[in-house]
């Protein structure tokens, strides 16, 4: 019976040691998206408008709460955007789109997936523009275009 009692105990431990970095690592979890999360809205808030001389910060078209980052796997993470346009009909709102997404493939040190949006209800055409700025075809062929680039090239200039 002492024997028994012996084994089932060091059994016991051996579990608990076990599933104790899996639970400290679920525990770290959130911090690290949120981490992340800070990290894609740091690159993203000086991007500059196509149209005015301000930030997408400066105009509250991005903000910290518009970034959301999930973990796919280990290594593989997925980037969630929602950016509110300055008025219901922004005709700038692709390019928007675009320079958020050309900034985030450049400049991300970890694998992702991405996914950009307008915020629900803040633009008259937002589904046509979501499918326009998550296709890849569409994004490589807009970047092709030498008068589009230099605006996206010049919206994702970093600040002095």
């Amino acid at each position: 019976m002492e024997r028994l009692s012996g084994l089932l105990s060091w059994t016991l431990s051996r579990i608990l040691w076990l599933s104790g970095p899996s639970e400290q690592r679920a525990a770290r979890q959130p911090r690290i998206m949120e981490e992340k999360a800070l990290e894609v809205y740091d690159l993203i808030r000086t991007i500059r408008d196509p149209e005015k001389p301000n930030t997408l910060e400066e105009l509250e078209v991005v903000t910290e709460s518009c970034v959301e980052v999930q973990e796919i796997n280990e290594d593989d993470y997925l980037v969630i955007i929602r950016f509110t346009p300055t008025v219901p009909h922004c005709s700038l709102a692709t390019l928007i789109g675009l320079c958020l997404r050309v900034k985030l493939q450049r400049c991300l040190p970890f694998k992702h997936k991405l996914e950009i949006y307008i915020s629900e209800g803040t633009h008259s055409t937002e589904e046509d523009i979501n499918k326009q700025i998550n296709d890849k075809e569409r994004v490589a062929a807009a970047m092709e275009n030498p008068n589009l680039r230099e605006i996206v090239e010049q919206c994702v200039l970093e600040p002095d």
